[in-house]
């Protein structure tokens, strides 16, 4: 039997795919030459993430890759009629991501409720203020998304002895319905999405949304740039409707010198990277092997995207 081909759409670093040396003819190549190499590829690794070109090259009814994986929890840059309609299996990193993230949220909450960049702020400028700060313990969050990132910000912040309602697409044990979302928001000192970006989640975030928030409360969204009308939330902090907020995702990325954002007062920008750790690479191209190797055996794969969702359900414990 043949070799099959892996092609790698590649961004630097490479992935480490030594140890398939004998197992896949691997290939590299970025977006432009994708539309010409993708219909002879067994298998496409999504390396670069960021990138459309998948979604733009996708052959429809012509030959195509049996398996799809991408390095990355979101699957949205990826997804298109032609792929969601055929059968090409589609998976996704999760096990790499969740835990960094959660650990970026919970830093994010504390840098808040301990006025750090305040801190900062008066160090810069050499002056001492003393001042009272807020304690996390004991106040509410709601944590919107029900998937391996949402899960893991909820344990975390339980674990500091915050009250924290999970909110998912349905209502399931321990996970509230969407429905119950605008009811639990306007009673949280904390919102945090950590949802997919899909035709039902974009835009979500809204100024409808925002002016249900206590004033003293604070928005974090380390899920999807989309999810997010980055010019309400922007109104909505200039107004004082909320207290704080902290945005790890963007429309457009790189989020450009000229954005207004920048200037938002009580707005944390930072570019993209709350999941992205120190041995990201090498974590992700293990996991990329191992999957293969599972792959070529004819073993069911893990981290199986549902493409008509956009995203990789989460069994329950007890199903």
């Amino acid at each position: 039997m043949p070799e099959p081909t892996v092609l790698v759409l590649d961004t630097s670093p490479s992935p480490r795919l030594g140890r398939l040396t004998g197992q896949a003819r691997i290939r590299h190549t970025d977006g432009a030459g994708l539309p010409a190499l993708l219909p002879a590829a067994d298998v496409l690794l999504v390396w670069d993430s960021a990138s459309d070109a998948v979604r733009d090259a996708w052959p429809g009814d012509g030959p195509r890759p049996a398996w799809v994986h991408t390095a990355s929890v979101g699957v949205d840059r990826l997804i298109c009629p032609e792929l969601a309609a055929c059968d090409t299996v589609l998976t996704n990193a999760r096990g790499i991501f969740e835990r960094p993230v959660a650990e970026y949220v919970t830093g994010l909450l504390l840098a808040f409720a301990k006025d750090l960049p305040g801190t900062l702020d008066l160090q810069r400028r050499r002056q001492w203020r003393h001042r009272e700060t807020a304690r996390l313990a004991g106040s509410r969050a709601v944590v919107v998304g029900a998937g391996p990132v949402g899960r893991e910000i909820t344990r975390l912040l339980m674990g500091l002895g915050l009250k924290v309602a999970l909110v998912g697409r349905t209502a399931r044990r321990t996970v509230h319905g969407i429905g119950d979302l605008d009811r639990l928001a306007s009673l949280a000192d904390w919102v945090i999405c950590a949802a997919p970006l899909t035709d039902a989640t974009r835009g979500m975030f809204d100024a409808r949304f925002f002016g249900l928030m206590q004033p003293s409360a604070r928005f974090v969204n380390v899920g999807r740039g989309p999810l997010v009308v980055e010019e309400d939330l922007a109104g909505a902090l200039h107004r004082r409707w909320i207290a704080g907020a902290a945005l790890d995702a963007f429309e457009r990325e790189p989020l450009g010198p000229e954005s207004p954002l920048w200037d938002v007062p009580d707005l944390i920008v930072s570019p993209h990277m709350g999941g992205d750790t120190v041995g990201r690479q090498d974590r992700l191209s293990e996991q990329f092997v191992t999957m293969f190797e599972l792959w070529a055996a004819g073993r069911p794969l893990p981290n199986v995207v549902d493409k008509r969702r956009g995203y990789a359900p989460v069994r329950e414990p007890d199903e």
